[in-house]
């Protein structure tokens, strides 16, 4: 009698790498971590992961089988495999992620971008379940974005599509450099990072009383300029909605290029509730052509944070198993 089929979602981060043995209802049987900044080769890496997998594999009830390895990484490229050319970890060039693995077990290996990663998990765990037609945008240190169209993920010609974070809202003039090497990009706007750097401005710009002027560039991040806003703080509630202005003016155009059903906010600044979500509302809909103003949902993401990373990974062997 066969075994019970687990999938290994693999979340690769510049400092972590979290894993976990996934259920295909979404239940997390085991899950780890390793420490991906102490594996400079990547076949070091490949081996230790898969070595941690197997001993949770071994703790489950005897007879489950593994069917497959889904990775989120950062340039991930599901046509190739690769990890192509990543900022924030320690492999450069091109890494052939899923061979890599592939030596070490006969099984499907899956790799693709987080927020790709993001947005499957939500079709198979989370609120996107029945959905067609829908956008995840993933806010974090930066912002990505995952579409899916006609029930498939949209990966593009070379597996790169759905670069959001990486288009400009700002062109030409704006004195905002991102770290892929433009100016102007929606995130340098548009995520954590995007938050402080505008309540800095405001800050600068502004003679509004605030708690936060006491502090130090460091100190401050989008956690306590959240906590301001919720206290009051005009400055902090000023920076909150420059920052759902410009993500709501690019959602408008998301939805030109897709129609989507629904656009699911995910990530630590989404956190903010209404904070965000209600300038993104407004200025979506102010900026939507006609023909699409009031039929598009602007929802939170309906997969636990703490493990979504893992879950969406996981998301990616059963997606591909459903295909064949």
């Amino acid at each position: 009698m066969a075994g019970k089929k687990v999938a290994a979602g693999i979340d690769i981060g510049g400092t972590n790498t979290v894993f976990g043995l996934v259920d295909r209802e979404g239940n997390i049987l085991a899950e780890g971590l390793v420490k991906t900044a102490r594996y400079p080769q990547p076949e070091d890496f490949t081996e230790k992961v898969f070595n941690e997998i197997v001993s949770g594999l071994s703790g489950l009830e005897p007879g489950t089988e593994l069917a497959g390895i889904g990775i989120g990484a950062p340039m991930g490229n599901i046509n190739k495999g690769t990890i192509e050319y990543p900022a924030g970890l320690p492999w450069k060039g091109i890494t052939p992620l899923a061979e890599l693995f592939r030596r070490l077990t006969g099984i499907p290996v899956i790799v693709t971008n987080d927020a790709n990663a993001a947005a499957v998990g939500e079709m198979i765990y989370g609120a996107a379940k029945g959905m067609k037609d829908f956008v995840v945008i993933t806010l974090g240190t930066g912002m990505g974005s995952g579409f899916v169209v006609n029930g498939r993920l949209v990966y593009g010609n070379d597996g790169f599509a759905g670069e959001l974070g990486h288009t400009t809202i700002k062109p030409g003039y704006s004195e905002r450099e991102c770290g892929c090497g433009k100016k102007g990009c929606t995130e340098t706007y548009v995520s954590a990072t995007g938050l402080k750097r505008t309540f800095l401005k405001v800050m600068a710009n502004s003679l509004e009383p605030s708690r936060l002027r006491k502090m130090s560039f460091e100190e401050i991040d989008a956690r306590i300029i959240y906590e301001a806003a919720l206290k009051g703080d005009k400055i902090a509630l000023k920076a909150f909605e420059y920052t759902g202005m410009m993500l709501g003016i690019k959602l408008a155009d998301v939805v030109a290029h897709t129609s989507p059903e629904a656009i699911f906010l995910f990530g630590g600044l989404a956190g903010a509730g209404d904070l965000i979500f209600e300038p993104a509302r407004r200025y979506m809909e102010e900026n939507l052509l006609s023909i699409y103003r009031g039929k598009v949902k602007l929802l939170p993401s309906g997969i636990e944070e703490k493990n979504a990373a893992v879950l969406g990974a996981s998301s990616l062997v059963w997606s591909e198993l459903e295909k064949k």
